[in-house]
């Protein structure tokens, strides 16, 4: 049986800390946590950990796609640890720890299904030209009284007062302090995860709050995303309530986004959009050329679920088109103001439902192919991006069937990954069609 290298220490740390078991786990296509619950003691050993191939892409409804492209037999991956992240779980009742795992095939290669996997091949593609990519999430989600009936709407919870929230708090520290049990608590555990925060604030709408990670390496940033939304959930029902993470969770409400800040180093370490005199650079321009040339064809990936497209509206803080300006929190495309060495670019398009993995892939192959393609953008937007054309797919078929047809989606996110990711989200959009709405009910039935 083959095994994984472990720290020679790690056996005696889980038996003086009375660590039982470690969560082997491992995101999906939805960025959703799956794996295995293993004994510490075995994981200590390097014991190796196998899984159904097709767990990464399990739809969000729990059903599997029968596409071609899954193999019929349902071979086994190996979850290989990254032990980097291996922390404590501070969900946990008894003492447990964590780990984020890989889905490598049991040939050695990685699993072209897996959304890790997705992200290390476009960061392989950047190591290849001696870049390394530098990336910063901002992330939004509501808390929410429990969802007991999720044929309810969702409600906002009560807070240290007995009541809640009536709305317009934004940037509040008084709605920010309602909660404080479960922002204690919330703060501690992604410390202990080891996810670095940045800013803390109540956003726009009703219950609706936004943190900032710090910049860094994508992969582990998008590891550290992977987990700050596996606690907030965790640590919200520890207290009667969901953190969620929809893109539009209540009718009249502000969506929620993940905004992507995204630069480039060489080998030096120096920010490729800037040159020796501060100015921006050619490649600069190429980068926001390509995400302004390739972004609609993997909107699906920006906006996974048919709920992700309630989002994009006229002068709702939510970008409708890839325009691109200077500190414009209208347009798609935002340039920060910045010193010379922090110049990058703010991707607003990603909604908090999207997988962080795919979503940094997805933007980061993106502006590489407009460096090696020397892409050229659009003017800089003047003025309200909302008065331009709203060029963003508005439905989810919209942008399923753009990512289907586009001759580009496959070499920048691999095609096997591609057609899987399809199939994926074509069955969840059945699923979706089978389900009779509210709306159709209150608008469609014959009335007295």
């Amino acid at each position: 049986m083959s095994t994984t290298p472990v720290p020679d220490d790690l056996l005696q740390r889980f038996r003086t800390e009375g660590v039982r078991d470690v969560e082997c786990l491992f995101p999906d296509v939805s960025g959703y946590p799956r794996g295995k619950l293993m004994p510490a003691a075995a994981f200590a050993r390097g014991q190796e950990l196998r899984i159904a191939q097709a767990i990464s892409m399990q739809c969000v409804t729990g059903e599997y796609s029968y596409d071609e492209i899954f193999p019929d037999e349902d071979p086994d991956v190996r979850l290989v640890p990254d032990l980097r992240t291996l922390r404590p779980a501070p969900w946990a009742s008894v003492p447990r720890y964590l780990a984020v795992h890989d889905c490598v095939e049991l040939t050695g290669e990685l699993c072209a299904f897996a959304p890790r996997s997705v992200l290390k091949n476009v960061l392989a593609r950047y190591a290849a030209r001696g870049l390394a990519p530098v990336v910063a999430p901002e992330i939004e989600f509501y808390l929410t009284a429990a969802v007991t009936d999720p044929a309810q709407p969702l409600r906002p919870p009560a807070g240290r007062a007995g009541q809640a929230e009536v709305g317009q708090s934004a940037f509040s520290m008084n709605q920010l302090n309602a909660l404080a049990p479960f922002w204690d608590e919330f703060h501690a555990a992604i410390e202990t995860l080891g996810i670095a925060a940045d800013t803390w604030i109540h956003e726009v709408g009703t219950s609706q709050y936004e943190i900032n990670l710090l910049h860094g390496d994508p992969l582990q940033v998008a590891d550290q995303a992977f987990l700050f939304k596996y606690a907030a959930k965790e640590i919200a029902l520890r207290h009667g309530m969901n953190a969620v993470f929809m893109a539009k969770p209540m009718a009249g409400e502000a969506g929620s986004s993940m905004h992507l800040h995204q630069s480039v180093v060489d080998a030096q370490g120096q920010n490729i959009f800037s040159d020796a005199d501060g100015a921006a650079t050619p490649v600069f321009s190429h980068f926001i050329g390509g995400l302004q040339a390739h972004l609609p064809d993997l909107m699906l990936v920006f906006a996974p679920f048919v709920n992700s497209y309630r989002r994009y509206v006229s002068g709702s803080q939510a970008p409708i088109n890839l325009q691109w300006g200077p500190d414009n929190r209208t347009a798609g495309l935002r340039v920060p103001t910045s010193a010379p060495a922090a110049r990058r670019v703010e991707n607003r398009i990603a909604g908090a439902d999207a997988n962080p993995y795919l979503a940094i892939a997805a933007s980061l192959a993106a502006g590489l192919a407009g460096i090696e393609q020397g892409l050229a953008p659009s003017e800089p937007l003047v003025g309200d991006g909302y008065d331009q054309a709203h060029d963003l797919p508005r439905t989810f078929m919209v942008a399923y069937e753009r990512m289907a047809g586009s001759p580009h989606a496959a070499t920048l996110l691999g095609a096997d990954f591609v057609r899987a990711y399809l199939a994926v989200k074509l069955l969840e959009h059945d699923h979706y069609l089978a389900e009779i709405s509210a709306w159709e009910r209150r608008y469609l039935v014959p009335q007295a």
